[in-house]
């Protein structure tokens, strides 16, 4: 009886017991795109119980309690915990963790999670870069990156981007080495931005594990691949919109024109060239005349997939943009083939491939200098009918040598440069005994650069510059080609609390080029189309042999160690050594260590778990990195100059009379054997932290960079043959500069509810460049130009930043003669005139009393970024900005009766008139000297791009076969604030020496863009 009730006691217990269970099964999906996840990890919190999802995202647990915490995870993923109740089939969507796939990022050769980094790396993920639109790569990084500034040197199709990492660190070249997928890349107009997953930017001297191409920053970009174990999936990105200029400039119109012409005429004793200005009215408006609204489209398409063994993504694009000037005379179009390929034939055996195709066509028009043609739009009078009543284009008379009709410039500039590049890399990776993995990769770039220039013979009027009497075409075809292998053995091992890892390595580095180009002159036909050498009368070589030629080669190995203990103490230290063949023997190789160290503060015991701060991580680096990027064979001499040589001989007659002239080679630049590495010396001291559940986060860092050994060029004595045709001076070691600042990112995200989360950063650089020495005898070198036949308006000297602009300083207008005769002598000074200072009080304005005037550096660089979702709209905003900066005027040119802007409606007129813009006059004026008054403020804030986007409800798009569909309007350069007076304050020349003058940019333009983003 006893056991009977026993036995009924433990069923009825069991069976209550089984009544709080249930059996679940369901479905992971990501929540964007419903994709599927597979091998999702499904487990029972606290418990052993759990599971993982199949191919198709499905699950299925047994006998799981009610109450129960139900936790769903994948790497990516924001882990989802559900309380299990009598629901027994579950469909569960994962959103999107940007912030965790934030935590593992690409560093030199390998990875580490941000919590493990003890340098100074910033990586911007693909919805990133997406919600920007740019037309290039290096778009993305402007405003979202501390201590990186990108300046355009243009805004016409195509044009490139400067970048500079934590400011200019030498006079010679400042780019940072850029690797797509672990390939260099030099020109990222071959790449399309759809197709990058991520960017990291190295900045300090971390970034020396890559040797002596590192030494001005890193840039790391990921392209996007396939996942394991899913099937094959499309997205289709598109754009199109239309460009329109962004400023124009308030140039005097025809009435105006006349009044200040007029005028100016008088003040110069000559006849005033309008006597009636009575109907002259608007004028023509010639920017009017060459801007216009200009059209852009692009579409990307890409596939991606992967069985248990593979991963793979091919993706093609095509994007063309013509300019706002021109319209299709600068048109720019791109299109790109990518493929990459990943398998593991067998266990711990990955190969990896990628390929990547540009082909590129480009148009341009002079720009950005003399003789432009937004130059030409700017000067050209208002007065003047863009064409004469027969429909042809009309002269710029009496408007000097070099202004012409812009909108005839345009009609006879023929050109076109056609880019085809393949990039490619071919990978393996093997791990063996425990904790040992060996890498080898081979990655290459090979371009052909095929282009013509035709010069028509054209008219543009009496005494013109621009005239042509005879024609001429240009032919270039340009082969360049790379390889780079890299190989490494890896140690990943942990030891309890103790972790750690080592690289040991070697890398190979050879480019190679072969320029070709001739010219021909004198053709039968002015027609761009029949153009061409061959049908020329005369042919010349223009590099004289038939080809130039270069070869260039990099060997380096490098070692590295890290060490971590219990997650709280990094250290890390690496030593390359580097050899490039553009030194010579005795200097080739150079050994560059450098180390860091991390603590992770919020590990520690007493740190406790309740604190507001949830994360804080203090780290330094201190490295030397050199710096090969010179001219190649300056350590010897080499046979790259002009020669020319008369040889005569005995005519049948006997004498001496018969000349030929021969063409020859001679030695090109002056050889010095002892040149040797720059050497940056670089230190950051950092802290990371987060606060409130890491909503909150901050990053701050101090840095400073001091490069060494810059190579400059000495004057020396035209003895030895530096002035001849084709020669130049000598290279040695003898500057320092050093930049120095701090940089800090804020940043709050919060998901306030379901249907609402937001975002915002803010990231702000502040920069000190100062040149401590150049010893090249003079104590200085100049850059630049500013007006015709002025003196250099650039200089790197000791004590100032690189590049400051040296002129003359001013006090105001001169008044009355009386101002005139008490101050310093002056020449050609009058009342009206710019009022020089006599900064060394010797009583004579002279080349003697330049001085420091500006400074192209800002002081510091910002960003403001801005998003949020809410339901199924999203909208982001980004903002970047530069404060400190100076920029010259010199799209302005000075010689009578050309337009001018507005400004010179302030001009004096007679005492007490204007005490800060000259008078006008025809005649010889000391005003036109470059002085302070050319020198403007040029710090703007841009509100880069603005963007609002609507996805279409999952459900709908299940219905009809879908996985999501995405609308959205954009608006990138929507508008600047700025007290800078010409057409663009981002736009920079990017010259160490000479950056900064503006000589008419082409500014950027606005763009409207309409576009979708579509999943299948």
């Amino acid at each position: 009886m006893n056991a009977r009730l026993l036995f009924f006691t433990i069923f009825l217990i069991s069976g209550l017991l089984r009544a709080q269970e249930v059996d679940l099964s369901g479905t992971v999906k990501e929540a964007e795109t419903g994709i599927p996840i597979p091998g999702a990890n499904v487990i029972v919190k606290n418990t052993t119980m759990g599971t993982s999802t199949d191919f198709d995202g499905n699950f299925f647990l047994a006998g799981v309690p009610k109450g129960a915490i139900l936790q769903i995870s994948y790497i990516g993923f924001r882990t989802q915990e559900l309380t299990v109740g009598d629901a027994t089939v579950l469909n569960i969507e994962l959103v999107t963790d940007t912030q965790a796939l934030d935590e593992v990022v690409v560093v030199g050769y390998g990875t580490q999670t941000k919590k493990e980094l003890t340098g100074a790396v910033t990586a911007i993920d693909a919805e990133s870069i997406e919600a920007v639109n740019p037309q290039r790569v290096e778009q993305a990084l402007q405003g979202q990156v501390a201590g990186v500034q990108v300046t355009t040197t243009s805004g016409s199709p195509g044009a490139a981007s400067n970048i500079r990492i934590r400011g200019i660190s030498t006079n010679g070249d400042n780019r940072p080495l850029i690797l797509v997928d672990g390939n260099v890349i030099e020109d990222l107009s071959v790449l399309n931005p759809g197709d990058i997953e991520s960017m990291t930017v190295l900045k300090d001297a971390t970034a020396g594990i890559y040797g002596v191409r590192a030494a001005n920053g890193v840039i790391l970009i990921t392209t996007k691949t396939g996942k394991l174990n899913t099937e094959l999936k499309f997205s289709y990105d598109a754009y199109g919109g239309f460009q329109e200029t962004s400023r124009k400039l308030p140039v005097l119109n025809a009435t105006e024109y006349a009044v200040i012409s007029n005028e100016a005429a008088i003040a110069g004793g000559d006849p005033i060239p309008f006597p009636n200005i009575r109907n002259l009215g608007q004028g023509t408006d010639w920017q009017d005349e060459v801007f216009e609204k200009a059209p852009i489209f692009n579409h990307n398409l890409t596939m991606t997939g992967g069985t248990e063994k593979s991963r793979y993504s091919f993706g093609v694009s095509y994007l063309t943009q013509d300019g706002i000037v021109g319209g299709d005379k600068s048109n720019f179009n791109r299109t790109t083939v990518r493929a990459n390929y990943n398998l593991d034939p067998i266990e711990n055996l990955k190969l990896t491939t990628n390929i990547l195709y540009t082909g590129t066509n480009r148009r341009t028009l002079p720009e950005n200098a003399l003789g432009s043609v937004l130059f030409n739009a700017l000067n050209n009078a208002p007065t003047f009918a863009p064409r004469n009543p027969d429909g042809t284009f009309t002269y710029a008379d009496g408007l000097g040598q070099e202004i012409i009709n812009p909108l005839a410039q345009m009609a006879n500039t023929y050109n076109k440069t056609a880019v085809d590049r393949i990039s490619g890399k071919v990978g393996a990776r093997y791990e063996f005994l425990d904790g040992f993995s060996a890498e080898s990769s081979l990655q290459f770039n090979y371009a052909e650069v095929d282009g013509k220039f035709f010069e028509p013979i054209v008219f543009y009027g009496v005494g013109k510059t621009f005239n042509r009497t005879n024609n001429s075409v240009f032919e270039n075809f340009d082969i360049y080609k790379d390889y780079t292998w890299d190989s490494f053995i890896n140690y990943d091992k942990d030891f309890g609390d103790h972790n750690v890892k080592a690289t040991l390595g070697m890398s190979v580095f050879r480019t190679q080029g072969d320029l070709g180009g001739f010219r021909g002159n004198r053709l039968p036909t002015n027609n761009w189309l029949e153009a061409s050498i061959d049908v020329a009368e005369e042919v010349e070589d223009v590099y004289r042999n038939g080809g130039d030629r270069f070869d260039e080669r990099l060997l380096s190995y490098f070692a590295r160690a890290q060490y971590n203990y219990k997650n709280k103490y990094l250290f890390s230290a690496l030593i390359r050594r580097d050899g490039s063949t553009k030194f010579g023997p005795e200097n080739r190789f150079g050994y560059f260590p450098s180390g860091s160290v991390g603590w992770v503060v919020s590990e520690e015991d007493f740190f406790g778990e309740g604190s507001t701060v949830t994360f804080l991580k203090l780290r330094g680096s201190y490295g030397i990195v050199g710096n090969d990027r010179i001219p190649a064979n300056a350590f010897r001499s080499v046979l790259n100059g002009e020669g020319e040589y008369v040889f005569s001989g005995p005519s049948v007659t006997g004498d001496f009379n018969d000349e030929s002239l021969e063409l020859g080679a001679a030695a090109g630049i002056l050889a010095n054997p002892q040149i040797q590495w720059e050497e940056q010396k670089t230190l950051d001291i950092g802290m990371d932290m987060r606060m409130f559940d890491s909503r909150l986060s901050l990053t701050a860092d101090y840095f400073k960079k001091t490069t060494e050994n810059l190579l400059v060029s000495p004057p020396v004595s035209g003895i030895l043959g530096a002035a001849a045709p084709g020669a130049g001076l000598p290279i040695v070691n003898a500057g320092t500069v050093e930049n120095e600042g701090f940089e800090f990112v804020l940043g709050w995200s919060d998901d306030p509810s379901e249907d609402f989360s937001y975002n915002i950063s803010y990231n702000m650089t502040f920069l000190r460049n100062e040149v401590l020495s150049v010893n090249n005898g003079v104590g200085f070198i100049p850059g630049g130009g500013f007006g015709v036949g002025q003196d250099f308006p650039s200089r790197m000297e000791d004590g100032k930043p690189l590049g400051y602009f040296y002129g003359y300083e001013t006090d105001g207008v001169f008044q009355t003669q009386a101002e005139v005769d008490a101050h310093a002598t002056q020449p050609n000074a009058a009342p009206g005139e710019l009022r020089f200072v006599d900064t060394n009080g010797d009583g004579v304005i002279d080349e003697t009393d330049r001085t420091d005037i500006g400074n192209p550096i800002p002081d510091a660089t910002l960003g403001f970024n801005l998003g949020f979702n809410y339901k199924n709209f999203d909208f982001s905003a980004y903002t970047f900005g530069s404060i400190g900066n100076e920029i010259v005027r010199n799209y302005e040119r000075a010689i009578p009766r050309v337009n001018r802007l507005n400004y010179v409606l302030n001009r004096w007129t007679g005492p007490g008139s204007t005490n800060t813009d000259p008078r006008v006059t025809t005649g010889a004026t000391s005003s036109i000297l470059f002085s302070d008054y050319y020198v403007e403020d040029g710090s703007f804030i841009r509100i880069q791009n603005v963007q609002l986007g609507y996805t279409i409800n999952p459900d709908t798009m299940d219905s009809v076969g879908l996985d999501s569909l995405r609308f959205y309007v954009s608006v990138n350069n929507l508008y600047t604030f700025t007290e800078y007076r010409g057409y663009d304050p981002s736009a920079s020349s990017g010259a160490p020496i000479g950056g900064g003058i503006d000589q008419g940019f082409y500014p950027v333009p606005r763009t409207y863009l309409l576009g979708l983003n579509l999943k299948f």
